[in-house]
């Protein structure tokens, strides 16, 4: 995906978590928004007074999740949750403040920070940053196959030199080929071969396949 990608689909989603180590062992997150991207990374501000710039300053990490769907879950006759389809965005790296030289110059030509410049007038003690360096995924769920013949599909993909694992398990050499885990796959995910192998763009890393294959030849990645 490109950094424009990246920002489209946060920006379809609008408010999203952003998370920030507390410094103190723990984590805290709060309700935000990215601004605009650019050739830089994915451009966010807060004001200096607040607890969330002191914990961007101190840790410069910061990790942002967030969801799209059609309608909230509902429930079956079984009373089991119904998905409609929609998608998770996701993103972990670290973060810089712009100085107002640079704030001011991307305003030139570009109207989001223009709003910036605005608001920083008004503001005084708000401060634009970037997230510079990052890894990330998209995860579009469709459980009910309502739009596509597999539930899902996973794309994952870093900036600014950042780098990321693909996504999925990963069956080995050990495989004997006997297709039990492709019997106990509902996502689709599994190819048969010698050895069979997962696409991890489909995988949800469920652990079923893990769990039945009788040669142990599914690794698994929380272990």
């Amino acid at each position: 995906m490109t950094i424009e990608d990246v920002y489209r689909k946060f920006d379809e989603i609008g408010c999203c978590s952003f998370a920030t180590p507390d410094g103190h062992g723990g984590v805290e997150a709060r309700i935000a928004h990215f601004f605009a991207y650019g050739d830089e990374g994915l451009y966010l501000r807060t004001m200096d007074v607040k607890p969330f710039y002191r914990q961007l300053k101190e840790s410069g990490r910061l990790a942002v999740c967030g969801e799209r769907t059609e309608a909230k879950v509902v429930f079956d006759e079984d009373n089991l949750p119904l998905f409609k389809p929609g998608y998770q965005m996701r993103v972990s790296g670290e973060v810089r403040e712009l100085s107002m030289v640079e704030v001011e110059a991307k305003a030139a030509h570009d109207r989001n920070f223009n709003v910036a410049v605005h608001d920083i007038a008004k503001y005084p003690e708000t401060r634009v940053l970037v997230l510079h360096r990052f890894h990330g995924e998209l995860y579009d769920y469709d459980y009910a196959m309502a739009r596509r013949d597999h539930k899902l599909y996973r794309e994952r993909f870093a900036f600014g030199g950042d780098t990321f694992e693909e996504p999925g398990l990963r069956i080995t050499d050990s495989c004997i080929a006997c297709g039990t885990c492709l019997e106990g796959c509902s996502f689709k995910a599994i190819v048969p071969g010698e050895p069979y192998t997962i696409l991890g763009e489909r995988c949800d890393e469920c652990g079923n396949c893990y769990h039945v294959c009788p040669a142990g030849a599914v690794e698994g990645k929380g272990r």
